[in-house]
């Protein structure tokens, strides 16, 4: 009999230990993807801010003749969304190469109002969504069509026939939707709760 205590303590103990290496693992896993998404948010909040207000990081930078960056021109005239700027003129006129099946498409798009609006209104969503934990469903697909979208406008790519840095940012989308990424340093779990995501799932 007493053998047979110890072996249950033995089980027990084990099977303590056992439950808290997974629920560590389990923590650490949740904290990951949480600094996943916050990386992720906050990049595509600075995107929008910058070529919102030209901070001078990729919109309204003062370069010298060798392309390196010397200054801010903030508020840039012509850079600056809010100073007659536009945010995909750039990219959608210069930026998608001649041998892009799509280029045409991409190109007819340069400069219309209404590309604008999207593009800035998907960086601001998906950035409050992933910054903040809330919304993860909608803003991961925005996010991810986004990334769909810079993708086959950027084919053929130059490194890698398929993967690039927007193929990564989908599927990491697709991660963040399907896991509960919002609920560790977010606000995930209290948006869940509320009435408004109750009655429409989708909004979590």
């Amino acid at each position: 009999m007493v053998t047979m205590h110890r072996n249950h303590d033995s089980t027990v103990a084990d099977a303590h230990a056992t439950s808290g290496a997974v629920g560590t693992e389990t923590r650490a896993f949740d904290r990951a993807l949480a600094a996943l998404r916050i990386g992720f948010g906050l990049t595509f909040l600075w995107a929008f801010f910058d070529k919102l207000l030209a901070l001078g990081f990729s919109t309204g930078a003062i370069t010298d003749d060798a392309g390196a960056r010397t200054g801010i021109d903030f508020f840039a005239n012509d850079a600056a969304w809010l100073n007659g700027g536009n945010p995909t003129e750039g990219f959608l006129a210069f930026g998608v190469p001649a041998n892009n099946p799509f280029q045409s498409m991409f190109n007819s798009m340069a400069g219309d109002a209404w590309v604008n609006v999207l593009f800035m209104a998907g960086l601001l969503g998906v950035g409050i969504t992933l910054t903040f934990g809330i919304g993860m469903r909608l803003g991961t697909i925005a996010g991810a069509l986004m990334y769909l979208l810079m993708w086959t406008a950027s084919l053929p790519l130059e490194n890698n026939p398929v993967i690039d840095d927007h193929m990564l940012g989908l599927l990491s989308m697709i991660v963040l939707g399907l896991s509960a990424a919002g609920n560790t340093w977010g606000l995930g779990n209290a948006w869940s709760k509320t009435s408004l995501v109750r009655r429409a799932p989708l909004l979590r």
